[in-house]
């Protein structure tokens, strides 16, 4: 079933349509809230209120916008909890999403070269990570990862574009020369 026939699903008084999407979304939102707030507690409690919301006010969502919307949500959430200092976003746990791990050892290959991607990710400007992030760990479209952000869609394909560029300098001052554009 996709993301929308379940909320659907849930809005018609089937509570068993939100549980299939928090079993879809709970630990990926997790480990994407926990990379602004570094500490996974927290990002727990505030994936259970992205769901929350959900469940107490039962918004309109446009039906292919579901998954953009619940990261928007969770970064808004995330950003507001931690208003009283810069939200960065980091890259720490990534290591925990099994789709990320599948990606990270296409692009670089090994377990070493895998620790040096991570580290050249963590030293890139904060908006080319998270646009980077959105648009291939989790597979969001430019427009879905622009949504996410609160930017246009140019500015996601420039984030993305300039967070390539970034990121494969620093990959190869790394001495890793055969990264992929």
């Amino acid at each position: 079933m996709t993301d929308a026939e379940l909320y659907h699903r849930y809005l018609d008084g089937d509570e068993s349509g939100l549980s299939e999407l928090m079993k879809r979304y709970g630990d990926a939102l997790t480990v994407y809230i926990d990379g602004y707030l570094g500490d996974i507690h927290e990002a727990e409690d505030l994936m259970i209120e992205v769901f929350s919301y959900l469940c107490l006010k039962k918004p309109r969502i446009r039906d292919e916008a579901f998954k953009a919307y619940i990261y928007k949500a969770a970064r808004h959430m995330a950003l507001r909890h931690k208003s009283r200092r810069r939200a960065v976003f980091s890259l720490e746990d990534l290591a925990l999403e099994p789709e990320a791990e599948t990606l990270v050892e296409e692009v670089v290959g090994s377990a070493e070269r895998r620790s040096t991607l991570r580290v050249c990710m963590e030293r890139m400007h904060d908006d080319y990570r998270e646009a980077l992030y959105l648009t291939y760990f989790e597979g969001l479209s430019y427009a879905e990862a622009a949504e996410v952000m609160g930017r246009s869609v140019k500015q996601i394909t420039n984030l993305v574009y300039r967070g390539k560029q970034s990121l494969r300098a620093l990959l190869e001052k790394e001495g890793i020369t055969n990264a992929q554009q």
